[in-house]
């Protein structure tokens, strides 16, 4: 169904990709979607998907269009659904509307479609398209694509340091490293994340509020505030920490205690038990656990010694990493608590995917340039959008 392409597809395509955009911030845990309806080289209809329950974005791209999707194309970022959830199939009312034929950006990794919505489409006799702009298409959905295929979230790990990669002076002080537009960029990358993860070390010393904040008149879609997961293997989480005052909290721990698990509750927390075999937070599982919890993103600001252990466990995918123009010296903190290396061949490489300035601060995304070898494709369980 991978079909050559036109200059005009191309173009419509991005148009799509850019409606998709619009759902970065609200439609967790669904997938981003954009679609355009084409008819004799105009654009006669156009949606895209602002949030879980509503309808999908080629529902509203056909009301958009009415009558003039008969005989036209759709161009869909996402291959159109072929099950019921809890919106009617996409690839049926695409049938009804009278579309003749459908160009799909990437197939959807849920095994609920896997294809099956196209070879709808094929099987009654509409030209049915695929892989226009699908590396383009996969980077929007990359922690709905991570999830459905490995059954673990996509995990960001957010860094603020010097240049000389510090993150924080001796005694813990951080603030501020960067400046307001680092920081305001810091909370989009927040927002378009399912959840928050932390470490007790850093709710202790910093006691944040993990959430979104300053955003809400700049993001479209609304704003969703992510789900906030500490990492807390002895259960020390104190009970008038900031981050119980808004939103949902889970707790992480290695132990039991059902008086702190109960004291917890009363503020909302709820705690789940993942001990390793090291006496603390199993970190695999609690990444499969935020899976099953139809979390896509995980944005991760932590302590060096978490931050440390997710990627000793081989858990972070990308580091987006801030630089302030200052330098703060051997004794202050670093970024990652990990063993010395025996070589220079064992070191871990990185590949740079986006540089940019945010006022006096330079922004970096990187990802490692490893294969991913627990990549396990139609591992995941299937989940209902």
């Amino acid at each position: 169904m991978t079909g050559t392409f036109s200059a005009a597809d191309h173009r419509f395509m991005a148009h799509a990709l850019h409606l998709a955009e619009r759902g970065l911030y609200s439609t967790r845990p669904n997938p981003r979607v954009g679609c355009v309806i084409v008819n004799d080289g105009d654009i006669v209809g156009e949606g895209w998907h602002q949030r879980a329950g509503a309808e999908h974005a080629e529902i509203n791209a056909l009301r958009a269009a009415g009558q003039r999707s008969r005989h036209a194309t759709a161009y869909v970022t996402l291959e159109p659904c072929s099950h019921h959830g809890r919106t009617p199939p996409c690839a049926e009312a695409l049938l009804g509307a009278g579309i003749t034929r459908v160009v799909a950006a990437m197939e959807d990794p849920n095994p609920l479609v896997a294809g099956s919505g196209l070879a709808m489409l094929s099987e009654a006799g509409v030209t049915a398209e695929c892989g226009l702009l699908g590396v383009e298409a996969e980077e929007l959905n990359v922690g709905f694509v991570a999830r459905m295929t490995r059954a673990r979230p996509w995990l960001r790990v957010k860094l603020a340091a010097s240049l000389d990669g510090k993150t924080a002076l001796d005694d813990g002080t951080s603030q501020w490293l960067t400046g307001p537009a680092a920081r305001r960029d810091a909370h989009r990358w927040r927002a378009r994340a399912c959840a928050i993860l932390t470490g007790i070390g850093t709710v202790r010393d910093d006691d944040p509020q993990l959430n979104v904040r300053g955003l809400e008149e700049e993001l479209v879609g609304g704003l969703l505030q992510p789900l906030k997961v500490v990492v807390d293997s002895r259960l020390a989480t104190p009970i008038d920490a900031r981050l119980f005052g808004d939103g949902q909290v889970l707790i992480a721990s290695a132990i039991d205690d059902p008086e702190r698990r109960a004291a917890l509750a009363r503020r909302g927390a709820e705690v789940i038990v993942l001990p390793g075999p090291d006496g603390r937070v199993h970190l695999p599982s609690l990444l499969g656990e935020l899976a099953r919890r139809a979390v896509n993103e995980v944005h991760v600001e932590a302590g060096l010694r978490l931050s440390g252990a997710l990627l000793e466990a081989g858990l972070v995918d990308e580091l987006l990493l801030y630089l302030a123009p200052c330098l703060l010296g051997d004794a202050a903190r670093g970024m990652f608590d990990l063993p010395p290396l025996d070589s220079l061949a064992n070191r871990r490489a990185l590949a740079i995917r986006d540089l940019r300035l945010l006022g006096p601060d330079l922004r970096l995304l990187a990802r490692f340039s490893q294969p991913d070898r627990s990549r396990r494709p139609g591992s995941a369980d299937p989940v209902r959008i």
